[in-house]
């Protein structure tokens, strides 16, 4: 089986069966993460480029190591080093790499739709890597991932996730994917950074934190995203912490075997404490583990299914 679109470019698009078939594919390849030679041959031949307009870690080494564990060839292209600081617009950079006949270009861009502009340019598969505030799509897939292997299912579970909404694309593609898998889902923040009408996508909004938790499965927690604003939307940092910040305290609110998720970087002492974030219940590393074998799933099912 493979994706019915040659791209993956948000989970909006996806149906529960979408979503249901890379976390399966994920499951059978993440005990290739647990080899000694930590390799498939199943994309040998291919070619994957990495093209991030805004600074990553996790997610394009992610996406890397992904590559070339399925034996692909990853090359990575950094805006500060490319003809973009030239002048080049980005359809124009994709348009050339293309050329080269490459068969993914995996974006993050801070324009929400790029991934999706250059979907209809290009022949080979695109990746949304983050685009704007718009969505995350490998990110809540791992989400969901993390969360039905230590839950055993998503279905009937209560999601909160507290903090930054209105700038976070993390928080959207969560919002889809948790609900489409039954998932009851509540999103809290400040109203200065609560988005009108959030609940058309399927959640409950409020902008009490002690509300969201209450008898939660799951808390994603975000960060402030202060490269998306031009203003401040909190009096101090120090206020927003005591408000929104998950401490020990307020994880009492939550149920026993409650889980906590972080998409990263994390700001400890802001949005969560050093001791939750270290602490028994925290799946942070989880997740970032976790993103590897869904990269691999995503890779497989856009290139790989197609050749079997």
């Amino acid at each position: 089986m493979r994706f019915k679109s040659k791209d993956l470019l948000g989970i909006e698009d996806l149906d529960s069966q979408d979503i249901e078939l890379v976390l399966s594919t994920a499951g059978s390849l993440r005990e290739v993460s647990e080899r000694e030679i930590k390799k498939v041959p199943t994309l040998r031949g291919r070619t994957i480029i990495n093209l991030f307009y805004e600074p990553s870690t996790r997610t394009r080494t992610s996406f890397e190591i992904a590559a070339k564990r399925m034996s692909a060839d990853a090359v990575n292209i950094s805006v500060s080093a490319s003809s973009a600081v030239k002048g080049e617009t980005i359809k124009d950079t994709a348009k050339n790499l293309e050329a080269m006949k490459p068969d993914c270009i995996v974006v993050r861009h801070s324009a929400s739709g790029v991934p999706h502009m250059l979907a209809d340019y290009l022949k080979c598969s695109v990746v949304n890597a983050g685009d704007g505030a718009h969505e995350h799509p490998s990110q809540a897939l791992l989400d969901m991932f993390t969360v039905k292997e230590k839950k055993g299912t998503i279905k009937g579970l209560k999601l909160a996730i507290i903090g930054d909404i209105g700038h976070s694309r993390v928080a959207r593609s969560n919002i889809y994917g948790f609900t489409k898998l039954g998932a009851e889902v509540v999103v809290a923040g400040p109203p200065t950074m609560m988005p009108p009408g959030i609940e058309r996508l399927g959640c409950r909004a409020t902008f009490s934190m002690e509300d969201a938790i209450a008898d939660a499965d799951v808390i994603m927690m975000l960060r402030i995203q202060l490269e998306r604003q031009k203003e401040s939307f909190f009096p101090t940092i120090r206020e927003y912490s005591m408000l929104y910040g998950l401490d020990e305290a307020k994880l009492k609110m939550a149920k026993k075997d409650v889980l906590i998720l972080h998409p990263g970087p994390l700001n400890r002492g802001v949005e969560i404490s050093p001791a939750v974030a270290d602490g028994p219940y925290s799946m942070i590393l989880d997740q970032v583990t976790n993103g590897v074998a869904v990269r691999m799933a995503i890779f497989y099912l856009l290139l790989g299914a197609a050749k079997e």
